[in-house]
């Protein structure tokens, strides 16, 4: 299985260890079995995916909506989700000085982990998080350029 049946199927993995498998049995009024199979890397459940009204089921009560996150990025698209508070006080100066000051977290990060000339997968979990977390810089100072133009 290769390119997006696998990624969804690791993000749908993620939800029903998020939501834990009996809760999400409840929820969704599947066994643990058939859950299992949408995540499944087996070939003979390479066709099986999660149903829309499962994900939404899982989602609502998950911490973060990891198949809704997904697909969004599949389809190259930014989804924000964030609920922590929002940092307004400082505006786009305090959010200009908080990005470079992320992206330097990042690239020492990238630079640490190519020292050896591999990333390894605690390597890439470490710069998905820097990432992530630039990423929600870069939104703040959206959100402060909008409500100044």
């Amino acid at each position: 299985m290769a390119g997006h049946e696998s990624y969804l199927k690791k993000h749908t993995e993620a939800l029903v260890k998020d939501v834990g498998i009996e809760k999400a049995c409840l929820l969704t009024g599947r066994s643990k079995a058939t859950l299992g199979r949408y995540y499944s890397d087996a070939e003979e459940h390479a066709d099986r995916f999660i149903p829309v009204d499962a994900v939404a089921a899982l989602e609502a009560e998950a911490s973060y909506p990891h198949v809704t996150g997904a697909l969004s990025e599949m389809r190259g698209i930014t989804m924000s989700y964030d609920d922590s508070p929002r940092n307004s006080t400082g505006g786009v100066n305090s959010d200009v000085i908080m990005l470079s000051q992320r992206f330097a977290l990042l690239m020492e990060e990238y630079n640490r982990s190519m020292e050896d000339g591999v990333i390894s997968v605690n390597e890439a979990k470490r710069l998905l998080r820097e990432t992530t977390a630039l990423q929600k810089v870069l939104i703040e100072m959206k959100l402060h350029l909008e409500e100044t133009a």
